[in-house]
């Protein structure tokens, strides 16, 4: 192995589990690590992290990465150049700036409590439930982070005293790492980056900064908000006391805009991220298209204080991987999460049976707090090999029905076809080793599905943008890793149109049944 071997670092932090994986020149993976942490469910609809877990969880994947990939023979601690930084969006952290202690658990992007919030506003504001989409390009909802932050403001004491003494920070899980990493309560670096900043509602998104208006109109302080910067740049050093101390970190993005990146998605290409919920984003380019089907718009990239922005139309789907943990930890039904394709591929069809998993309300492109889950068309010819089928078909109608509005918003000439006139979906996520997901998939969509040799793209594409920052790769090579298609498996529709139809037909029969169903009695 060469001394002059350069690496990459790409710490990745996700709603369930945190990795950090080591690139080299070749962006291949040559050393990672994963571990699960804890979720917390202190009632119905609340979901938290302990900050403090996380810390943890991202301290001893660096230190295995880096054990694994020494034992391989590579030189990592001579090579590494940067550590970019990709994480779950929207998720919010208020912590003291004087002790560095989380002054509450981190509230979950799922997290559904702030629903009462989102009325109040939604029937004070002029503007109702759109009423920042002009400037932010979301609406009100318990999604985004504001709603997060107003419900801590309001209802946790040590929050209130905090910002009162002028010692609340205030950060998405990608701005509490960055300040923990650089150093914490010995100057640790207060910033977030454009795309995490974009899923907030307070960021302007033609003007890439915290939007004085909206900060006004909802009375936040803004003195506990970070620094924001561009998704591509040597924002600071790794500090002592943690893995690679002085390693600059250079790249950070939200989840779903690295895997963006690491599926080199150009202007009118979409992807698809199957984790614990389902993310699909289409690039508009230098465009803000507001969506009049559903969809947010949002952010892109921006790879260099310099560089222009990438805007994108975004469908968020709330549960997709997390019903199959359901099945496993909830139900019992299979032992672990890859077992889902033995039991669906058992049957030909549902059965007639679809299952909603609208277990926190729905997302895109229905936005509705109020629905619940479902799971209609049982008879006694049901059985769990049908009800798992079910569960995969759940993943991909609600990716159908996002990438239909996306067609509806962008139009055809928002879209890139190839040279066969196909619109292609490309994949990443955990769950896309699913042989059985992947085809449904393309069979519901009508359009081919194409999955990467290498489906971590969330972590590739952090990767991509801190080893930009430092030149190891120009961005010429970074979209050009993403054309090597050779090694990608295209899943090609085969169900027939007529069928297909009547299929979602069924699904949209499936998802009104979920609506208005919040209130029901325990």
């Amino acid at each position: 192995m060469s001394q002059k071997e350069s690496f990459i670092g790409s710490i990745d932090q996700g709603t369930t589990s945190t990795r950090f994986i080591i690139y080299d020149k070749q962006a291949r993976a040559i050393g990672s690590h994963q571990v699960e942490f804890t979720q917390l469910y202190p009632e119905a609809g609340w979901v938290e992290h302990n900050p403090m877990d996380i810390l943890e969880s991202v301290r001893v994947c660096m230190t295995k990465a880096l054990d694994k990939a020494t034992a391989d023979g590579y030189n990592v601690d001579s090579g590494l150049k940067a550590i970019g930084l990709t994480n779950q969006r929207e998720t919010t952290v208020v912590w003291s700036k004087s002790t560095g202690c989380p002054l509450y658990n981190a509230i979950v992007w799922m997290d559904v409590r702030t629903s009462s919030i989102c009325r109040k506003l939604e029937k004070e504001l002029p503007g109702g439930r759109t009423h920042f989409v002009e400037t932010c390009g979301l609406p009100i909802s318990t999604y985004f982070s504001a709603m997060k932050l107003l419900w801590l403001l309001e209802n946790v004491d040590d929050v209130k005293a905090a910002v009162a003494k002028k010692d609340a920070l205030f950060g998405t899980i990608d701005t509490w790492l960055i300040w923990n990493l650089t150093g914490g309560v010995k100057g640790g670096l207060h910033v977030t980056d454009v795309s995490n900043a974009s899923r907030t509602m307070l960021m302007n998104l033609k003007m890439l900064e915290w939007d004085k208006h909206t900060l006004e109109t909802l009375r936040i302080p803004p003195e506990i908000l970070p620094k924001i910067v561009s998704n591509s740049e040597i924002i600071g050093n790794i500090s002592t006391g943690w893995p690679f101390p002085g390693i600059p970190i250079a790249g950070c993005l939200g989840d779903q805009h690295a895997a963006m990146v690491g599926q080199a998605c150009r202007k009118g290409e979409a992807k698809s991220t199957y984790g614990t919920g389902a993310f699909i984003l289409l690039n508009t380019g230098g465009e803000i298209i507001k969506s009049t089907h559903g969809l947010l718009s949002t952010l892109a990239f921006k790879l260099g204080p310099n560089a222009t922005a990438n805007y994108a139309l975004e469908g968020s789907i709330a549960i997709a991987g997390a019903a199959v943990q359901w099945l496993r930890d909830s139900l019992g039904i299979i032992g672990k999460a890859s077992e889902i394709e033995d039991l669906a591929v058992q049957v030909e069809s549902t059965g007639g049976v679809y299952f909603v998993p609208a277990f926190n309300g729905l997302f895109a492109p229905w936005w509705r707090d109020d629905a619940r889950g479902v799971c209609i068309g049982i008879t006694r010819f049901t059985n769990k090999c049908h009800i798992a089928r079910a569960v995969l078909e759940s993943m991909c109608f609600q990716v159908k029905d996002v990438l239909d509005s996306m067609h509806k918003d962008a139009g055809e000439k928002g879209e890139a076809r190839n040279e066969n006139n196909e619109f292609l979906l490309r994949v990443d996520g955990g769950a896309t080793v699913n042989n059985l997901l992947m085809q449904i998939q393309a069979d519901l969509l009508g359009n081919p599905v194409v999955r990467p040799a290498d489906i971590e793209t969330t972590a590739l594409g952090a990767a991509y943008a801190a080893g930009l920052a430092v030149k190891v790769w120009t961005e010429d090579e970074i979209f050009s890793f993403g054309e090597k298609k050779e090694k990608a498996t295209i899943f090609r529709p085969t169900l027939p149109e007529e069928l297909r139809k009547k299929k979602v037909d069924s699904w949209c029969k499936a998802v009104e049944r979920t609506f208005d169903l919040a209130d029901l009695s325990l």
